[in-house]
């Protein structure tokens, strides 16, 4: 679908008779329709290098998967249904009309308990914290164990794929952040190079399993018993992680917001509920899995920074990667003095 059609659809468009309504939220991949009872996420027809929404087949086919993979943890995920134009009128379900796109159906949660919500609010406590590393551990508990070894140059790889960002970099954000990237890739490779056999010895050890891939407070609603939500459904070596990639990007996520004590907390918890830090040499892994979060959000906000509307989603999206760059320069030199 287009922009201008998701627009219409949320505007005008119709579910079990009733009109949606909806208000629209986006990222560089999906466009989310909030309604007062329903979401209905859509993905954006897009090819990237790690994910292809290119055909309605494969849209299809990873709204199902998305289903599937997030059932796991949560009940919010009902259905996949398509979206269908008839005299010039917008359905979501049903048979009559053309078919346009398929949408993933969700229950509406409350948006005030989102997570990354009630950071900003300053509304988040310890027992949040606690609860959510209970659940996290047991879902992670349960997980499938994944034995496919390390690879150094898929992880070389992956941290330096923000290289192609240096251009707007220049650009938009001046010397000292082009600095900071250039600087980052050469102590990633070196970092890499100095822990690859412990990197290799956390698998052998049942560390890297097939977990959410995205756990960030954007994807967690805080309930009394917290829920997790939208997992990575399109490339399943994002989501088949060690155990501490994963949780490093919640933990750098609170240190984001300010809230390097939640991290701490949820740190220590998991790790009391499923013991993951082994040795010290872990602790540097973990630092520098926190920094390659740090490193994969900037980017993320860089892209969505070119594609951004008008002025003010610029300068949110820039704000937001200077953020991320400032939090790599601090995961760097606290792990400078690692051996």
């Amino acid at each position: 679908m287009k922009q201008a059609e998701i627009h219409e659809l949320a505007k005008q468009g119709m579910y079990h008779g009733e009109p949606l309504k909806g208000k629209i939220e986006e990222t560089h991949i999906s466009w989310v329709i909030l309604s007062r009872k329903h979401v209905f996420k859509i993905k954006k027809p897009v090819k990237l290098s790690f994910l292809d929404f290119s055909t309605l087949t494969k849209r299809k086919h990873f709204c199902e998967r998305e289903i599937k993979l997030n059932e796991q943890y949560t009940d919010i995920y009902l259905s996949t249904l398509p979206i269908r134009f008839q005299k010039n009128s917008w359905y979501i379900g049903g048979r009559k009309g053309k078919l346009i796109d398929y949408a993933v159906l969700m229950k509406r949660m409350a948006s005030a308990k989102r997570m990354d919500k009630v950071l900003l609010g300053s509304g988040a406590t310890e027992y949040n914290i606690r609860a959510l590393a209970k659940v996290i551990a047991s879902f992670h508990q349960k997980a499938r164990k994944i034995r496919s070894p390390f690879s150094l140059p898929v992880a070389i790889g992956l941290f330096n794929e923000i290289v192609k960002t240096k251009p707007f970099v220049v650009q938009k954000l001046g010397q000292e952040h082009t600095n900071t990237l250039t600087k980052s890739i050469e102590w990633s490779n070196d970092f890499l190079e100095a822990h690859k056999k412990r990197m290799q010895q956390r698998i052998d050890h049942g560390f890297k399993r097939d977990v959410h891939g995205d756990l960030h407070s954007g994807n967690i609603f805080l309930y009394k018993k917290p829920v997790l939500f939208d997992c990575i459904e399109f490339n399943d070596a994002f989501r088949q992680i060690d155990l501490l990639y994963e949780i490093a990007f919640l933990c750098m996520d609170l240190e984001s917001f300010g809230e390097k004590r939640f991290a701490d907390s949820f740190l220590a918890e998991y790790n009391r509920l499923l013991p993951c830090i082994e040795i010290k040499e872990d602790e540097h892994i973990f630092n520098y899995f926190k920094c390659l979060r740090a490193n994969v959000r900037a980017k993320v906000n860089l892209m969505s920074a070119t594609q951004a509307d008008d002025d003010q989603e610029l300068a949110h999206h820039l704000a937001d990667a200077e953020k991320y760059f400032k939090l790599m320069n601090h995961y760097m030199a606290a792990g400078s003095s690692c051996p």
